[in-house]
Parts: structure tokens; sequence; C-alpha cells
């Protein structure tokens, strides 16, 4: 089952939160837009995201609060927060941002489709991941069998060689020590 990569819109101002859903419209994403840091903060407990797009002037918890609160969880450390703010380009707000772990900085107004390319290289690195590890479990999946297949070969090898027929022991081991390592006739 593949799951879909998910962006976290936060804005206090649902108008941005319209304009930012738009923007991503036909990205392989879906867009999750909550009203505040203390929301954000809720969802990030109930969802994984690829991607946080991230207001820095809020009231109440602003997106640094909020940055540095997502950045303290084990579960959501990773995440990227990409900032977009109205203000001005004030570097300090940028360094602020940077130090409160985001990997972007962007000021309003910005172009769409450098959002958009920005987006879609985290969702595709978010997707590029979960495949990773499914094929990681499938690799420990497949070693536990082959070293049970090699457990059963050992033991049968034992008992065979325990056997008194010695042409029928001698096949039969010769057989299963060939099955073990892969070298069949």
């Amino acid at each position: 089952m593949t799951q879909t990569a998910k962006a976290l819109l936060v804005d206090d101002r649902r108008e941005n939160l319209m304009a930012l859903e738009a923007i991503l419209q036909g990205l392989p994403v879906q867009s999750v837009a909550v009203e505040s840091g203390e929301a954000a903060l809720k969802q990030l407990l109930v969802d994984d995201f690829a991607v946080i797009l991230l207001d820095a002037q809020m009231p109440d918890m602003d997106g640094f609060e909020t940055a540095t609160h997502i950045k303290r969880r084990e579960r959501t450390r990773h995440v990227p927060i990409i900032f977009l703010t109205a203000a001005d380009k004030d570097a300090q707000l940028a360094l602020r941002g940077y130090a409160a772990g985001a990997v972007d900085y962007l000021t309003k107004p910005f172009d769409p489709w450098v959002l958009r390319a920005k987006v879609t290289v985290f969702v595709d690195l978010w997707v590029k991941t979960r495949q990773l590890a499914a094929q990681s479990d499938l690799v420990r999946e497949r070693d536990l069998q082959w070293r049970h297949l090699t457990d059963a070969v050992d033991e049968a090898t034992a008992l065979l060689r325990a056997d008194d027929d010695p042409s029928t022991r001698d096949r039969a081991v010769e057989l299963l020590e060939q099955a073990r390592w892969g070298n069949t006739r």
C-alpha cells in the first residue's frame, strides 16, 4: 500500500492557506492546512509529513517557536520546514528561521513555481525514503527466512550423519550441503 505524501500548511490567515493549497494543486501531495502553531503540533502527533510550510509571524505561538517544538520531537525533527513570511527581507528573521531548523526561508510575495519546485523535491525525498525503508524491511525478512532455512538444513545434516546407512547418509548430506550453499547440479 502506497502512502500519499502530505504537506502541512501552517498560517493564521485562512486566505493564505487557500492560496498555498492552490499553489500545491496538481502535485503528488495532500495538503493539510491548520491555522496555528498549536494546531500544527497536534497534527504532527497523528500524521507524517513530507514538508511543512510554516508562517513565521502568527499570534500566540509564532512560527519560530513552533519550529523549535517540531525539531525537539524525535518523530518530527527530520521533517523539512520552509518558512514563509510577509515580513520585509530582514536578514535577522531569516537567520532566526534557519536557527530554528528551517531548510528554507521565503518572503512574500514569492514565486509560486519556486515553492512548487521546493515542495516537489521534499516529496520525492520522502517517497524515496519510504521506498528504502520498505526494501530494508524486505531484506531483513528474507535474511530471517534464509537463517531459518540454513538452521533446518544444518539440523537435517546432523541427523543424517547419525544414520547408520553410509550410502544414503552420504548422498543426503551431499545434497543438503549443496542446497545450503546454493550449489545444485
